[in-house]
């Protein structure tokens, strides 16, 4: 059989499984972006980790946007402020973490001012950041049209909030690990902010 590549969702901040994949994968791999928004996935949420446990960090989308629209066309909601939410929660969640500072000016635009109209676009100009920080140098190339079994490895359902992925991770040091102990497959920048430059050679 011919390798078509694997195809991969456009995930907001996207769990460590995502990266994992697409370290696995790096070589041919698509992003798709001719999909219809399907509702309650990673596309526009994240988890991170407070003292609490998991926290689920979502990034609102207008009204009527979830409605056999193609992803690219999805529009990111401002009628209240979740960005000054999600800024406020990874500080208090990671300040204390070893990386956090140092990456801090980073991720700081993305929540404090700078407002990006379309969810796809935010989504692509946080992988690239993330691809950037973890020193991860690969070519995004987009689907051009929809296909449901055209490419090698599929992941666009398989990694979902709402369904266990098959992924034994190896533990790493977590801020609230002693509370809670290991939470595994949180949003890669949980990863990022605790292991910093060895990130990559984790994945």
């Amino acid at each position: 059989m011919a390798d078509n590549g694997a195809i991969f969702p456009l995930f907001y901040l996207p769990p460590v499984a995502f990266f994992a994949e697409l370290v696995e994968h790096k070589n041919n791999f698509f992003i798709e972006q001719k999909e219809h928004f399907p509702k309650q996935t990673y596309r526009n949420r994240a988890q991170i980790y407070t003292p609490e446990g998991a926290l689920t960090l979502v990034v609102p989308v207008e009204k009527g946007s979830k409605n056999h629209r193609e992803i690219k066309d999805i529009k990111i909601s401002y009628d209240f402020n979740w960005q000054r939410l999600h800024w406020l929660s990874l500080q208090a969640c990671y300040r204390s973490s070893a990386y956090f500072e140092y990456y801090e000016a980073e991720f700081a635009p993305f929540y404090e001012g700078k407002k990006f109209e379309f969810l796809f676009d935010f989504n692509e100009a946080l992988l690239r950041l993330l691809l950037k920080l973890m020193k991860l140098k690969l070519e995004i190339r987009f689907s051009d049209e929809y296909h449901t079994d055209f490419y090698t490895a599929d992941f666009r359902t398989g990694i979902n909030p709402k369904q266990e992925y098959n992924f034994q991770p190896k533990t790493y040091f977590q801020v609230f690990d002693d509370r809670k102990g290991f939470l595994k497959n949180l949003s890669i920048i949980d990863l990022l902010f605790n292991q910093g430059p060895n990130t990559l050679n984790y994945l």
